[in-house]
């Protein structure tokens, strides 16, 4: 009996064998791995010192001018004086309170320490600002691998004016802004470290990768920055995720056949305790005076309304949660215009800066006018260059995958992207405040390409340190420029308008 032959054999005399069309695959993105540490950790450290110390010199001084109370100093200095005397804020019976303690907590460590004046409630403002430089200086140098990058990023936000202005005013905002960068910071060094035992281990490391206190440390300092202000939930909710898929890449770079169910088994239980519980725990701790206060605003709102659900919760969360519900209606529904409000499209080039002071009638011994003004206002050379750098990171991310980029755009998602959610709320360039290291982060990234990789040849790296450093002296040099608008130093009236560069910064 014939044997049938496959289809592919039976061809009739003449005709040609059909040629294999080939399918090639699309070209994935190539990934760089986490750049090594340079072995440099004493001189590091040292740099970064001194670095710190020239931070903490330029804005400490002469802090305490001008004396009077700057935009919403108005609110945070009293509120934190009423702290210090009785432990809450008091109970005014109309609506202003409207943020946790926390921040306002560390502004009355400052009044306790020196005194209720201008000097008082702005010291702790300098300490955290100088604290953020420091910690991103870390931060830079390990996402890139370089301790000059590190040391360039700490730089160039010592020289932004709106971190400037933010790190000598008594406000919320740089509280949030060092808390969350520092959060950020340690939950990087957890990864590193975390992929470092798995490799180290192997793939069957299991659950004997042992305590993780840099995760742990995360989860209380994003429990401060949301107990400073609600917007630091987000950094909390876009990290936590984030480092879920960090340490599921490394469980597959590991050889583990299911990474996602490894991080499910091993991870994820650490996780909601570090990255869920903790933060709540360390928010609720801050408002301790206000469960302690017998006449602290809302204290005793539950036993007035004895008939609202969820009788067995006790009646001190009940309150609370009421509360947080009014805060809620107030920060959504808010929309009163403002003079110096700000939408977060112009966030970006500086579109609209907050006059802080400009006191009116001010003549010289000649008689002619003299203007004092305090402006937050980004270093414009500088704050120009994040639009494009954003750009930048997007084809770093995209490109080369690169985990660096991925850090800093998923801080820009979350504290710059979240507020286009409610466009007509009303909003002022102070809340970039969390984020804008990582703006000056995306710079750094840039400034890295243009230096060279290490292994480039010698003209090429020289060229680039050339560009590089001159980059970093036109900002400095802009800084220096409008520093007296930053610290409302007198200038004639024509030094003034020198600089003011566009029509909305009046």
């Amino acid at each position: 009996m014939a044997v049938l032959a496959p289809e592919r054999a039976r061809r009739e005399p003449g005709q040609h064998r059909p040629v294999p069309v080939r399918r090639w695959p699309l070209p994935r993105p190539r990934r760089e791995g986490t750049p090594a540490l340079p072995d440099d950790r004493l001189l590091s450290w040292v740099l970064t010192a001194v670095l710190g110390a020239v931070a903490f010199a330029v804005r400490i001084w002469d802090v305490g001018y001008p004396s009077n109370l700057l935009f919403d100093e108005a609110y945070y200095p009293p509120e934190a004086r009423e702290l210090l005397e009785w432990g809450h804020e008091y109970n005014r019976g109309y609506t202003f309170i409207v943020h946790p303690p926390l921040g306002k907590w560390l502004i009355a460590g400052g009044i306790h320490l020196f005194g209720y004046d201008s000097f008082g409630w702005r010291f702790p403002s300098v300490v955290a600002g100088t604290v953020t430089v420091v910690v991103l200086t870390r931060l830079t140098r390990r996402l890139t691998g370089s301790t000059l990058l590190g040391l360039i990023g700490g730089l160039l936000l010592t020289l932004d004016g709106f971190a400037f202005t933010l790190s000598r005013i008594g406000l919320l905002d740089v509280f949030l802004q060092v808390f969350v960068v520092s959060a950020i910071a340690c939950l990087v060094v957890d990864r590193d470290r975390v992929r470092a035992r798995i490799r180290a281990a192997g793939a069957t490391a299991g659950s004997r990768l042992g305590p993780r206190g840099w995760r742990l440390s995360a989860g209380v300092l994003f429990g401060c920055a949301c107990a400073v202000k609600w917007s630091g939930v987000w950094f909390l909710a876009v990290f936590a995720v984030l480092s879920l898929f960090w340490e599921r890449a490394a469980w597959r770079d590991a050889g583990v056949a299911r990474p996602t169910l490894a991080v499910a088994r091993w991870g994820l239980p650490g996780a909601l305790w570090a990255l869920a519980v903790v933060p709540v725990l360390t928010y609720l701790a801050s408002f301790t005076g206000w469960f302690l206060g017998e006449t602290s605003q809302g204290r005793h709102w539950a036993q007035q309304n004895p008939e609202t659900a969820f009788p067995w919760i006790p009646g001190a969360l009940r309150s609370l949660w009421h509360q947080h519900a009014e805060w809620l209606t107030f920060h959504s529904g808010l929309s009163t215009p403002h003079p110096w409000e700000s939408g977060p499209w112009s966030w970006l080039v500086n579109g609209r800066p907050i006059l802080l002071w400009n006191p009116q009638g001010l003549t010289d011994a000649a008689g002619d006018q003299v203007v004092r003004y305090i402006l937050m206002l980004g270093t414009p050379t500088l704050w120009f260059a994040f639009a494009p750098a954003l750009v930048w990171l997007a084809w770093r991310l995209v490109a080369r995958r690169d985990p660096a980029a991925l850090v800093v755009a998923t801080a820009v998602v979350a504290g710059w992207g979240t507020w286009f959610l409610n466009p007509e709320r009303t909003m002022f360039v102070f809340y970039t405040a969390p984020v804008a290291p990582f703006f000056v982060l995306a710079v750094v990234l840039v400034l890295q390409d243009v230096l060279g990789r290490p292994g480039a040849e010698r003209w090429r790296r020289q060229v680039g340190l050339g560009v590089v450093a001159l980059g970093v002296g036109v900002v400095a040099a802009t800084f220096v420029y409008f520093l007296p608008v930053l610290t409302g130093h007198p200038l004639s009236h024509a030094e003034w308008l020198d600089r003011m560069w566009f029509p909305s910064w009046f």
